[in-house]
C-alpha cells in the first residue's frame, strides 16, 4: 500500500469535517480519464455496496455473509449495534429487521478510492423502517449514516475488508394523529 494511499485511508476513516479539509486525492482524480480497470472495479464496488443493501432488505443472511472478506470486523456501534463479524452482524441484523413490518436501505454519493487490490469506500446510507406501535400503527424511523469501509479484491471479486457506520441523523416520526 502506498505512502499516499495510506494517508487517504486515515482520512476517509478518521474523518474530517473542518471546512480547511484538504482534498481527497484519489488516483483516477489527478487525471482526466479513468482506465477501463478503474472503470471497471468502480462498477464492481457500486454493485457490491448495493447488494449489500438488497440483503439486508430480503433478510438474505447467506448474500449478506458473502459480501464481506471472512474475517471482516464490522462496527455497527453508531445506532446501539454490535461490534462483530460478519456472521454475528448478520444475527443481529436479522433479529432487528424481522421486528420491522419493512425496511428500504439505500446508497448514494460513493467517495471511491482504488489502488491496486485495495480501495476505500465512503458511502452515504439511508434506511427507512416501519414498525408497530403500542397500539399497532405504523410507526416510520428514518436514519441517515456514513457507510466507513476498507475493501479487497479476491478470487470471488470484491469484498468489503471492513466497514464502520457512522451516523448522520435520526428521525423517528410518530404516527399521525386520527380524527
Amino acid at each position: 500500500m502506498s505512502v499516499a494511499f495510506r494517508a487517504e485511508v486515515t482520512l476517509l476513516l478518521v474523518g474530517d469535517t473542518r471546512a480547511s479539509a484538504p482534498a481527497i486525492v484519489s488516483p483516477s482524480s489527478t487525471h482526466d480519464t479513468m482506465t477501463p480497470q478503474e472503470t471497471i472495479d468502480r462498477m464492481e464496488i457500486q454493485d457490491l455496496l448495493t447488494r449489500y443493501c438488497h440483503a439486508v432488505d430480503r433478510h438474505d443472511r447467506h448474500e449478506f455473509e458473502r459480501l464481506f472478506a471472512t474475517h471482516a470486523p464490522l462496527d455497527y456501534t453508531a445506532f446501539g449495534g454490535p461490534v462483530g463479524s460478519r456472521s454475528e452482524i448478520a444475527a443481529y441484523l436479522e433479529q432487528v429487521t424481522s421486528a420491522m413490518r419493512g425496511t428500504r436501505h439505500t446508497i448514494s454519493t460513493s467517495l471511491l478510492i482504488i489502488d491496486g487490490d485495495a480501495a476505500t469506500a465512503r458511502t452515504a446510507g439511508q434506511a427507512m423502517m416501519i414498525s408497530a406501535d403500542d397500539a399497532g400503527r405504523n410507526r416510520m424511523c428514518f436514519v441517515g449514516l456514513w457507510y466507513r469501509d476498507l475493501l479487497v479484491r479476491t478470487e470471488c471479486g470484491w469484498r468489503i475488508r471492513s466497514r464502520t457506520q457512522e451516523r448522520s441523523w435520526l428521525h423517528d416520526a410518530r404516527p399521525a394523529a386520527t380524527a
